[in-house]
């Protein structure tokens, strides 16, 4: 376990690895409001295709836990660093089964079960903390989704004829690195500072989208936009660039219409692009910041004392 203390700034951050049910090594960190400060929620974070927690999403980590937040993650198979062949997705329910028994393993270990618990999934993390909602109705307090994964853009989608043909192929060659999309960095970061830092980040799966990864994501899509959007019942709040061009802004104006929950938020930034919390324009992520962890704060209850550190 590492463990690193940045109490001037206000928060402290550990990472450690766990195993899970098929003997993998999954790699976790959290960030902790410093000097043992009262915490108001515990937020779970879901990452996107091809990044991970502890580089990528550090901003919004460090945010949060500066907010009041005990924030953790977990790179998924296949991600970051944790086991598995680079960039693969071999099921989606399984990426999901690996989410529920960390997450709620935290939640046990933290031996505090009146503290609110938020999901945050970015991206095809969204997708996921969509489906563990409905894995499990009535356990979440809310989610805050980040450009959703709930459909996958006409412009990054390979074409019909093409999609049949890697639906067959991926039976025989799963792990084939050869699935024909745009440049998902360049569309989804706009600064380049960033874009530089995803292509340096050697914990970013950079290549082609593997088949069978591929085809899961899709599948996953197409169950959100199908059979999850009608039965989204938490809090939620969707913040989404009016630019994306990797998820569709659409999408979450209609999760919004559709979804039967009664307390139901959209931001949708004109002009931003895809990656909000890190890819921005810094006043651009201030502000989506400001709104998410207003939205947080009017979700959570009185601040209850911090979990117990490990040694």
């Amino acid at each position: 376990k590492l463990s690193s203390s940045n109490v001037d700034d206000g928060y402290e951050y550990e990472e450690e690895y766990i195993n899970n049910a098929r003997g993998m090594n999954l790699f976790t960190c959290r960030w902790l409001p410093a000097n043992a400060r009262p915490i108001k929620a515990l937020v779970f974070m879901c990452h996107g295709y091809a990044v991970e927690c502890s580089v990528t999403m550090r901003g919004t980590g460090v945010r949060l836990a500066q907010a009041g937040y005990a924030v953790y993650g977990m790179d998924y198979e296949g991600h970051g660093k944790s086991d598995g062949l680079r960039g693969y997705v071999p099921s989606f329910d399984v990426l999901l089964g690996d989410c529920d028994a960390y997450f709620t393993a935290v939640v046990v270990a933290n031996q505090s079960p009146q503290l609110p618990r938020f999901l945050l999934g970015e991206s095809m993390g969204g997708a996921v903390a969509l489906l563990l909602h409905r894995a499990r109705p009535s356990y979440w307090a809310g989610a805050v989704l980040v450009a959703p994964m709930c459909k996958i853009t006409e412009e990054m989608k390979p074409h019909p004829a093409v999609i049949k043909v890697l639906e067959l192929v991926t039976r025989f060659i799963p792990t084939w690195k050869v699935v024909p999309t745009r440049n998902v960095i360049g569309a989804a970061y706009r600064t380049q500072a960033k874009r530089d830092e995803i292509r340096r980040n050697p914990y970013c799966y950079k290549g082609r989208p593997r088949l069978k990864t591929a085809h899961e994501l899709l599948r996953a899509s197409l169950r959100v936009e199908s059979e999850v959007l009608t039965q989204v019942t938490l809090p939620f709040l969707v913040v989404h660039g009016g630019g994306d061009r990797v998820t569709d802004p659409s999408v979450s104006q209609l999760l919004c219409r559709e979804a039967p929950s009664t307390d139901k938020t959209l931001k949708l930034y004109p002009g931003m692009w895809h990656a909000l919390t890190s890819g921005e324009l810094p006043e651009n992520i201030d502000k989506v910041f400001i709104d998410i962890i207003a939205w947080l704060d009017h979700r959570s209850g009185p601040p209850a004392t911090a979990p117990e550190r490990d040694d």
